[in-house]
């Protein structure tokens, strides 16, 4: 270690010493110093270049509990005797490579992510065999099944002012993955309105331009499966170097990671390592990053380290636009006035619904033989308002709930007292009592088999608690609209 950098980090160490009594209020001094000097023991500073600190730490413990513990700390400690825009890098000595490769480094949420140019580490590091069954040894590149479906292109994405926006940030990240500002690219909304096309778009394009990089579009719950399966064959590590060697890496509905503790650490190594070494990562969700309940803050953190844009529900201009492309894949064409008709009373939250509807109409027309008329297209619309009006009842209220919430309906139905869970819970109580006709004793079975003073009790406090809390009046807002749509 270099001598300069000895004294340096020494100070930094001495300045974070004197100021543990002030981070930490009413806590045993002594106590916290013995703590503090048994964690940065084992911690050593092995390079300084471009004002870029690499500490070397033994494990992902220690660097996890620097971070969640003593961030503040060490940031106000080295802007003080380093100067300001340092940024740290951890190179974490269990995850060396074998060979001659560098080793892992991670940057600490909230600071840049320009990857710095490391020196060579001096400490002899643990060396490991970081075996993948994934991978054919001696091959430096492996076939990989994308799941991309070639259909879902930006030649075939429609682009209207609900996703203006989005789609043209998703168009610049295809043309340079992981090289722009947008990484990660956390895309957001309602069911259906085009999200997961947007991000399988990139990652055609990506293929289509670069066909060396390796492309996988995967969903949270394929995510979560591999995980499970790699848990209990204990191979957590291979599961995490076979994500490690896509360039770019489509999650879907990561909203679904909530309450998954055991995966969420999983992904959030996979994210750190990919982000680190300039690997493009998308994920799209139902949700904002910080609506997304019982997930980690610092992958919370990091879903807002690039970009995150919202794709609404489209407008006129849009509906019209995405009917005449279907009809004109079809070889089917409408008049001016069949067309406004189809975009003003098709008002679906999503595109997927849209072109539900248009492919009904086709289907009436093909069936029953008749020629494209505005009266045949009301008399559809007006079928499918009759035959797709939906039942409200308590089961479907829960599905919305859960749905919204990114929990099972096996996790609402417990007796769990998590506020991730118990919200939601009393949600659906409140909204069972609002649209049905069920009584507090039938919604407490329904709900599994809570008392009818419980159900009264969420119903009352949903009530009372709404009018002064914001973002539960928002809950309750979406979900009426989820529930009557």
């Amino acid at each position: 270690m270099n001598e300069n950098l000895g004294l340096i980090w020494d100070r930094c160490l001495q300045f974070m010493r004197d100021n543990l009594n002030a981070a930490e209020d009413n806590t045993d001094l002594k106590k916290l110093e013995n703590s503090f000097d048994l964690l940065f023991d084992k911690v050593q500073p092995i390079s300084l270049v471009n004002n870029n600190l690499t500490l070397l730490v033994p494990s992902d413990f220690y660097k996890e509990y620097i971070e969640d513990n003593y961030l503040s700390l060490l940031s106000a400690a080295l802007k003080k005797n380093i100067g300001k825009g340092v940024k740290l890098w951890y190179s974490v000595m269990e995850n060396k490579p074998s060979g001659k490769e560098k080793p892992i480094t991670m940057n600490v949420k909230g600071i840049s992510t320009q990857q710095p140019k490391i020196q060579e580490a001096r400490p002899v590091l643990r060396e490991t065999d970081n075996i993948n069954p994934f991978v054919v040894p001696g091959i430096k590149k492996v076939n990989i099944d994308s799941n991309l479906k070639a259909d879902q292109s930006f030649d075939n994405f429609i682009e209207g002012e609900s996703n203006k926006f989005a789609s043209t940030v998703a168009r610049s990240i295809a043309k340079r993955p992981g090289s722009t500002a947008f990484n990660p690219l956390f895309v957001y909304g309602g069911y259906g309105v085009g999200k997961t096309h947007l991000a399988q778009a990139i990652g055609l394009e990506v293929k289509a331009s670069y066909p060396d990089k390796v492309v996988l579009y995967q969903s949270s719950e394929k995510f979560i499966q591999d995980f499970v399966k790699a848990a209990k064959s204990q191979n957590k590590t291979d599961f995490q170097h076979y994500y490690q060697m896509i360039d770019v890496l489509i999650i879907d509905d990561i909203q679904f990671l909530s309450g998954k503790a055991a995966t969420q650490d999983s992904f959030f190594h996979i994210f750190d390592y990919l982000h680190q070494n300039g690997k493009q990562i998308i994920l799209t969700s139902d949700k904002a990053p910080a609506d997304i309940l019982d997930t980690q803050e610092r992958i919370i953190s990091r879903f807002k380290w690039g970009l995150s844009a919202e794709i609404k529900s489209p407008n006129f201009e849009t509906r019209r636009k995405i009917i005449v492309d279907k009809l004109s894949r079809d070889g089917i064409e409408l008049t001016d006035d069949m067309l406004d008709y189809l975009a003003s009373e098709v008002k679906t939250n999503g595109v997927r619904e849209l072109i539900g509807v248009v492919n009904a109409v086709i289907a009436y027309s093909t069936v029953y033989k008749s020629d494209f008329s505005l009266d045949l297209l009301k008399d559809t619309i007006n079928k499918l308002a009759t035959t797709q009006k939906k039942t409200i009842n308590i089961p479907y209220i829960q599905e919305i709930v859960c749905d919204y919430f990114g929990i099972q309906r096996e996790q609402l139905l417990s007796k769990t007292r998590k506020r991730e869970i118990a919200l939601p819970r009393q949600l659906a109580m409140y909204f069972a009592k609002e649209y049905t006709n069920a009584t507090f004793t039938k919604i407490g079975e329904e709900m599994g088999g809570k008392d009818h003073s419980t159900v009264m009790y969420a119903c009352d406090t949903i009530r009372d608690v709404s009018k002064i809390d914001k973002e539960l009046k928002k809950y309750i807002k979406d979900l009426k609209e989820k529930i009557a749509q």
